[in-house]
């Protein structure tokens, strides 16, 4: 506040157009639990004899810590950019392109991943039997549950596109029917990703072989864990979107949490074409 030359008090309003966060307690917070959780998964590991204390009472409160801090850090998010109006242009193309990194990252991630299974199944080991799969593993049938998977979140990928083009096509603010198609379409998305995990978990109880067999247990339940992982992120994500939509969060011009939860689940879809070629079908 600065006094004018009338006698009257004007404000200084900031001068750029960037956000500058405020200190909070949550980052170091959800370090502090991973931290924690990572240590007693070590403990479990190496057979502690105190470890299933630490599990029964340590471990849960790690958990339900890490999970507060992570959604009282998102509210705050959502307070900045929803109620306060922190978010401007220059702050969404910040976000948009620190977003884009971290899918980069995704990829990287699960290029590796990918690079360990070339590596065993294009030149498999003579201690495996020189052959892939190895002997005595009888792979998944690609055309039964894993096509029926692909099907699925393939088709998740066009019900999120249409959520989107439902939003960003409205012209008529005092027209619900847009809002609705949202709705609907964000619903649909859910159910098909829910399905999909539920499907792959049906998977993994009736698979002939486990992550303790070989080199192809390891590599297959990374591979699809982790991308089943992805999923599950994914569709609390649109959840969570879906719930901010319910509540006038977005507009056509301020939407930019539900189009990274787009980006996120197109990421995955492509992720998953990979996996049922190469993993499902070609190294069945």
């Amino acid at each position: 506040m600065t006094s004018s030359g009338k006698g009257l008090l004007s404000y200084n309003p900031q001068q750029h157009p960037f956000h500058l966060v405020k200190p909070s307690p949550w980052p170091i917070l959800i370090a502090f639990s991973l931290c924690n959780i990572l240590i007693i998964t070590v403990f479990f590991f190496n057979n502690y004899y105190f470890c299933e204390d630490v599990i029964l009472y340590y471990l849960p409160i790690n958990v339900i810590l890490f999970f507060y801090c992570l959604i009282s850090w998102f509210w705050d998010i959502i307070i900045e950019a929803t109620f306060e109006g922190r978010h401007t242009l220059a702050v969404q193309r910040g976000l948009r392109l620190g977003f884009s990194l971290f899918i980069v990252s995704e990829i990287i991630f699960f290029f590796s991943f990918f690079w360990a299974f070339f590596h065993s199944s294009v030149s498999p080991a003579i201690w495996i039997g020189a052959i892939w799969p190895p002997i005595g593993i009888t792979p998944i049938n690609p055309w039964v549950l894993p096509l029926l998977n692909t099907v699925i979140l393939l088709s998740s990928g066009v019900t999120v596109t249409w959520a989107h083009k439902a939003l960003i096509t409205r012209t008529n603010i005092s027209t619900f029917q847009p809002r609705v198609e949202v709705i609907k379409a964000l619903i649909v998305t859910i159910i098909l990703g829910i399905l999909f995990t539920t499907i792959q978990l049906y998977e993994y109880q009736h698979a002939s072989f486990s992550i303790n067999d070989g080199i192809y247990g390891s590599i297959f339940y990374l591979l699809t864990g982790f991308h089943g992982l992805h999923v599950v992120i994914g569709t609390i994500f649109l959840i969570v979107c879906l719930l901010r939509h319910l509540f006038y969060h977005f507009t056509i011009d301020h939407h930019l949490g539900f189009e990274i939860a787009i980006w996120y689940w197109h990421s995955v879809d492509i992720v998953w074409i990979f996996l049922f070629i190469f993993l499902y079908v070609w190294g069945s």
